[in-house]
This record gives structure tokens, sequence and C-alpha cells, in this order.
């Protein structure tokens, strides 16, 4: 078996074990190192390359912020999934500007966080509700455009991780009409990213 190798991210000794141990529950992921600071997260990474780092966002120093986008210029393929006590559209945002992969908040259930770091070594990003409604709302205050049912059903897809295959076949679509879909949700949403999009797009199924 393949295992997806994991660095966990926080200031605060328990939490960080925390994490460590939930993901340790899984036999397809493996918690190579831990790191209890922003600058400490670049030496770590740097020193053993793993495929996802759980990065918190509020400690001393460099914050989450900054060490995720630090970490995005030097090693593009990594995968960064944010955990964090807050939602706030502001920070969210900030997060998936600097290079995050997903966001969830620490309120988040073992198999949630197992499917984040799964979804992020792929490539894709997951995002917690809370995420997610807030960011929804910001969209509505900024009167973005709508998009039609089908691009939402498309974009809770992939929000799921979803890659264009396998929308296409869930939603016997075309690839290449599942890319136009895409194309069209970037433009209306005035993003750059499908990774952004899918944070603003995916609604709360609260």
């Amino acid at each position: 078996m393949t295992r997806t190798t994991v660095i966990v991210v926080d200031d605060h000794d328990l939490l960080r074990e925390g994490v460590s141990a939930c993901l340790a529950r899984f036999d397809d992921l493996e918690v190579i190192g831990e790191a209890g600071s922003g600058e400490a997260a670049l030496t770590v990474v740097d020193d053993l390359r793993p495929d996802v780092v759980v990065m918190d966002l509020v400690m001393p120093g460099i914050g989450g912020v900054e060490a995720i986008r630090q970490l995005r210029a030097a090693h593009e393929g990594l995968g960064i999934v944010a955990l964090s006590s807050f939602s706030d559209a502001e920070r969210v945002r900030e997060v998936i500007d600097a290079g995050a992969n997903g966001y969830l908040v620490k309120s988040v259930d073992a198999g949630s966080l197992a499917l984040a770091v799964r979804s992020a070594a792929a490539g894709h990003g997951i995002y917690s509700p809370q995420v997610t409604r807030s960011l929804l709302d910001r969209a509505d205050a900024a009167d973005r455009s709508p998009l039609t049912s089908r691009e939402q059903e498309l974009a809770r897809l992939m929000a799921e991780g979803k890659t264009n295959a396998e929308i296409a076949d869930a939603l016997h679509l075309s690839v290449f009409t599942v890319k136009n879909h895409v194309s069209s949700i970037l433009m209306k949403l005035q993003v750059r990213t499908r990774t952004e999009a899918t944070a603003l797009l995916l609604r709360s199924r609260d």
C-alpha cells in the first residue's frame, strides 16, 4: 500500500499530537513529522518532503498564512490543508490566495480530516461547511453572477475532490463539457483557480 505522508504543524503540543493521532488511525496515511511553528515547518518540509502539510494558522513568528505562501513557492506539488478555529471570509481568502488546497475548522471529525488530506495529496481542495458558508455570504454580498443549477451541481462535486473525468461520469457529460462549465464558473465568480471557485460555491448541506 502506498501511504500519503503528512506533517502536522501547530504551536500547541496537545492539539498537534491530537491531529497526528487522528491521522495515524488510517492505514493509508503516515505522519512522518511535526512542527511547532511556521519557521520549523519550512525546515521540516524541506528535510522530509511530505505529500501533505496540515497547517495551523495562528502561531507566533511566521504565521500559518505566510508559511503556506512560502511552502507553495518552494514546493509546487505539496498538498496543504489549513486547520483553524476561525472561518471568517477574509481569513479564508488569504489562505486560498496563499496556496492552500483546503480549509477545515478544528471541530472537524477524523474521517473528514483524512479525506481532506487525501484530496490535497491529489491536488484538490475540501472545505468545512462553516468555511464555504462564510464565503458564500461574502459572494452574495458582492452580488456575484448566479450559477445555473447544473453549475452548482458540478461545483459540489468539485468540492468533493472529484476530477473532471469523475464529474463527467457522475453527471453523464463529456470531459470537454465539464471543462467548459468549470471555465464558466471561474468567469462568473471572477476567480482565477478551481480551488478558489470550489470554496466559493459549495453550499452547506446542514
